[in-house]
């Protein structure tokens, strides 16, 4: 005769505190690439926070070249959670269990990103770490930080049912004569004193812009239909006006400064 299984911990509720937050160019949900490292040109930061900003927690973590990071999904987590979903690898028609996917919706709002780490750097005791093809907007709660290693952690033989494959980047991604004068001017704006940051603010505008509109941004249920839509995007204090003139090709209008 079966036992009805009867589970319990004292500790029903886990406080945890964040020990980083993410600078990001994703201002808005809209426009993330559905996993990490589809887009290589997208670089931001891990500034670590309150006690956690003590560069003596990464010694020797440059010998990584990638990091497992746990975080919150702030942006989404005021909306709840329900038990089933509809990934975008199916259509955004098709519904499964939130536990099968990596949907923003989950009973808790955790996810997890593997990041390349490019650098450590420490300035007036602030230290923080430098990492590129993230998936994270901009102000993401970090709650731990991993190293990723390779012969544990990626698995060759392991199957991953309705995403076994890496999505295809299938549109091609044209400048208009506008984007183009645009991307001259807020590259050179980025390059010029006192405007310009210690770095390149807008790192490989161009290339961001093309990498992300590859994945096709719009709902799963739009792809690979026709849509005269003007959309917007914002990367960093940018937003960025495009357009899908072909089933396979998307026209870049304009990139103006954000009115935020």
């Amino acid at each position: 005769m079966s036992k009805t299984c009867d589970i319990t911990h004292p500790l029903k509720i886990f406080k945890f505190d964040a020990i980083a937050l993410i600078e990001s160019p994703y201002q808005e949900k809209f426009a993330i690439p559905r996993q990490p490292n589809l887009v290589s040109a997208a670089k931001g930061r891990v500034v670590l926070i309150g006690d956690a900003n003590n560069s003596e927690l990464v010694r020797d973590i440059e010998q990584f070249s990638h990091l497992w990071l746990l975080f919150v999904f702030h942006g989404t987590q005021a909306q709840g959670w329900k038990p089933l979903v509809r990934p975008p690898r199916l259509g955004g028609n098709v519904k499964t269990g939130v536990l099968a996917t990596r949907s923003t919706f989950r009973p808790n709002p955790i996810g997890m990103s593997v990041v390349k780490l490019d650098k450590v750097t420490t300035i007036n005791k602030q230290t923080i770490l430098h990492i590129s093809g993230l998936d994270l907007l901009h102000g993401t709660p970090i709650v731990d930080i991993k190293p990723y290693v390779p012969y544990s952690d990626a698995i060759i033989d392991a199957n991953a049912g309705f995403a076994q494959q890496q999505p295809e980047a299938g549109l091609s991604v044209v400048f208009s004569e506008q984007a183009q004068a645009d991307l001259t001017q807020y590259q050179v704006i980025a390059k010029t004193p006192p405007e310009a940051k210690a770095e390149n603010q807008y790192g490989e505008l161009a290339l961001l812009i093309e990498q992300v509109l590859r994945q096709d941004p719009r709902p799963a249920y739009k792809q690979g239909k026709a849509d005269d839509k003007v959309y917007g995007m914002s990367l960093y204090d940018l937003n960025i006006q495009w357009q899908l003139t072909a089933l396979d090709s998307v026209l870049v209008l304009n990139i103006t400064q954000s009115s935020k």
